[in-house]
């Protein structure tokens, strides 16, 4: 099952473009968001693979993106020519109506 982004969250930040050669080596490896950050991995060209703690390997293809879960281990990786950034998340809480 695809996950998507809770519909109560709102974006506060962006990566900068990376490509297959600039990709950051800290995301080749596990690692994780903040414990209240979500993420969209955003692929524009090209394709990555994006790999979940015990998750089978997701590829990620132009046109789509893949979600992360805050601080749930994860890594991507490349597969062959690709451009991508992150975009990152929090949940927004709103008043109570009358309030």
């Amino acid at each position: 099952m695809a996950l998507s982004l809770p519909a109560n969250v709102q974006r506060y930040a962006q990566t900068k473009e990376f490509t297959q050669d600039t990709v950051p080596a800290a995301l080749l490896k596990d690692h994780s968001t903040k414990p209240e950050a979500w993420g969209l991995i955003v692929v524009s060209e090209g394709a990555l693979i994006y790999t979940r703690i015990n998750q089978q390997p997701e590829r990620i293809e132009a046109g789509n993106a893949g979600v992360i879960v805050p601080h749930e281990l994860h890594k991507v990786a490349p597969d062959g020519v690709v451009r991508f950034h992150v975009e990152f998340y929090r949940e927004t809480t709103t008043a109570p109506s009358g309030a």
